[in-house]
């Protein structure tokens, strides 16, 4: 049996030993507070009013404590609706990991007045405007009536249905062997390239292009021989 002074010191040695890695875990208000702070730069343009909620992040993690945080998105994905949020740790030991978050939009979208025939030219009378929650909606959603009056209906639409790009001969935004400007965004820059359009797409649909070196990209069409691509 050891005695009270050896259980003493065993007791000590344990509670040091909690005390180090209790310590040495990673403060979830830093991670919370920099997942906030990325998607409120990602979702400052956005229409309507925008709300965010950043979950939980586990308290009893075993990450190293980080100095320099760092928060970014999956490539192709963007700050609308539920959403995965990674943060890496640049400093002093690099670690990764996720946080689930929600970004809710309310704003005004394009709803139909009335039914609408397949090949209908779209005409004021056709649309009004709803106010509700815009990342229920298709992604392609439409939110002013310039986007959609002139234009002719790929198909037949009942009265209310929310009006989305998709369901419109719209212009195309590239077109396939058209020079582009390729514009990659990431988490604090922004770059410019000069590429060539190897798909044709409409503003807001995914578009693949190839750059000088002769790189291949995937990005989204924008009005104006555009492509965006979202970087990590």
């Amino acid at each position: 049996m050891r005695s009270p002074s050896v259980l003493h010191a065993l007791l000590l040695l344990a509670l040091v030993a909690f005390s180090v890695h209790g310590e040495a875990r990673q403060d979830p208000g830093a991670v919370r507070s920099e997942v906030m702070r990325f998607l409120r730069t990602q979702t400052v343009s956005l229409p309507g009013e925008v709300n965010i909620q950043v979950g939980e992040f586990a308290p009893d993690n075993v990450l190293p404590p980080c100095v320099q945080l760092e928060a970014f998105l999956p490539p192709g994905a963007r700050a609308w609706g539920r959403v995965a949020v990674g943060v890496r740790c640049l400093a002093p030991s690099p670690w990764s990991a996720w946080v689930p978050s929600e970004v809710r939009v309310k704003g005004v979208y394009l709803v139909t007045a009335a039914p609408v025939a397949a090949g209908q030219l779209i005409g004021p009378a056709d649309i009004r405007r709803e106010a509700g929650e815009l990342t229920t909606l298709a992604a392609d959603i439409l939110t002013d009536p310039t986007q959609a009056v002139g234009h002719a209906a790929r198909i037949g639409l009942a009265t209310g249905r929310p009006l989305a790009a998709s369901h419109l001969r719209l212009p195309p935004a590239v077109v396939q062997g058209q020079p582009v400007k390729v514009v990659s965004r990431g988490p604090g820059f922004q770059v410019a390239n000069d590429g060539t359009a190897l798909s044709t797409a409409g503003d807001g649909q995914p578009a693949q292009v190839r750059l000088a070196n002769g790189q291949v990209l995937r990005g989204t069409a924008r009005n104006g021989g555009v492509v965006e691509i979202t970087l990590p």
